[in-house]
């Protein structure tokens, strides 16, 4: 039985539909960029620290670990990890000496800056299929949609 394209239409409209669709891609995007990451010799959640250290510069710890989402007990994992292998440092915050900031060593800023290139590259490679306008409309979709449902969690959590 063949379905007509309204019935095709019908379907992509569906809300359980478009999830499957972007959980697939998202998946397969995200499939592609684990291969990328461990093909630099790096573990997704040490690439993600370094990552965001090299573009945002020095972070607090607890920062840090929100930021990549990871638990306490995790970014300090993560941490422990890369200053064991020279890549970052933590220094006392000069405002409040409780507290520890997380920098890229020399070797540290070396290593992402080469590994995030690759990635880059493998990333294009991944996204080719969309033009430059399909990219920038996809982008804003995105951050439409998962702005809405964040607010929707928002409000069914101050609801409870």
């Amino acid at each position: 039985m063949k379905t007509s394209k309204q019935d095709s239409n019908q379907r992509e409209e569906k809300a359980t539909y478009v999830w499957l669709v972007l959980s697939k891609a998202a998946k397969s995007v995200e499939h592609n960029a684990l291969l990328s990451i461990s093909g630099l010799g790096l573990g997704l959640s040490d690439f993600a620290v370094l990552e965001l250290l090299l573009h945002k510069g020095p972070q607090l710890i607890n920062v840090l670990g929100k930021k990549v989402l990871l638990t306490s007990g995790s970014i300090t994992t993560a941490v422990d990890r890369l200053e064991a292998k020279k890549l970052v440092t933590r220094i006392r915050d000069p405002q409040d000496l409780r507290f520890r900031v997380v920098q890229l060593t020399p070797k540290g800023r070396r290593v992402i800056e080469s590994a995030f290139i690759r990635h880059a590259a493998d990333m294009e490679e991944t996204i080719a299929v969309l033009d430059a306008s399909e990219r920038v409309e996809l982008v804003r979709l995105l951050k439409k949609l998962g702005l809405f449902a964040a607010a929707r969690l928002q409000l069914d959590k101050a609801q409870s």
